[in-house]
């Protein structure tokens, strides 16, 4: 496996938000990590602050660690297929109506942390059987090219810049 950050050109200048934050030499390291810093940030979250939302129409609590999971597995999603050789432009999705159309903000957010690391376990174990040609593979994914690894980096990269949120916004330490 590939270790080091993506090149600019695996992907999207979007995405540099979140690449920016990953300072890991390893991909996957810093993706198995992050399963303590989820831990920590739920536990931090009293259950009655659950469904916070720091100003209207902004998400809650639950909802942020929901768009946290599903994120999770678009990326994941994205990963894997490229990984394969997928030649079909992979589709962008609309987090804002992803969020909308669920029921995040009814669901614990325990239960919220226990799905998005059971999502990031399985992504790990994917990515972790990846060859060195897999990991630089590029596919479309929102009528943009990227890599796998530029996706590991994605992924961790997104949960960092919405822990700074929660931190933020949110007042969660």
């Amino acid at each position: 496996m590939p270790t080091g950050k993506p090149a600019a050109s695996e992907y999207a200048p979007y995405y540099e938000r979140y690449v920016s934050l990953v300072s890991e030499p390893d991909a996957l390291a810093a993706l198995a990590a992050q399963a303590d810093e989820v831990r920590r940030l739920i536990a931090s979250v009293p259950a009655p602050r659950e469904g916070f939302r720091y100003e209207p129409g902004k998400w809650s609590i639950r909802e942020v660690l929901g768009h946290l999971v599903d994120a999770e597995r678009v990326f994941g999603y994205r990963a894997y297929c490229i990984s394969r050789g997928e030649l079909a432009a992979l589709p962008a999705f609309d987090e804002n109506a992803y969020v909308a159309a669920s029921r995040y903000d009814e669901i614990p957010l325990a239960e919220l942390g226990r799905e998005l690391l059971a999502v990031r376990e399985t992504n790990l174990v994917a990515l972790r059987r990846l060859d060195a040609d897999a990991w630089v593979r590029k596919g479309i994914a929102s009528g943009k090219p990227v890599s796998v690894r530029a996706l590991a980096f994605v992924m961790v990269g997104h949960v960092r810049h919405h822990e700074a949120i929660l931190l933020e916004r949110y007042g969660i330490v």
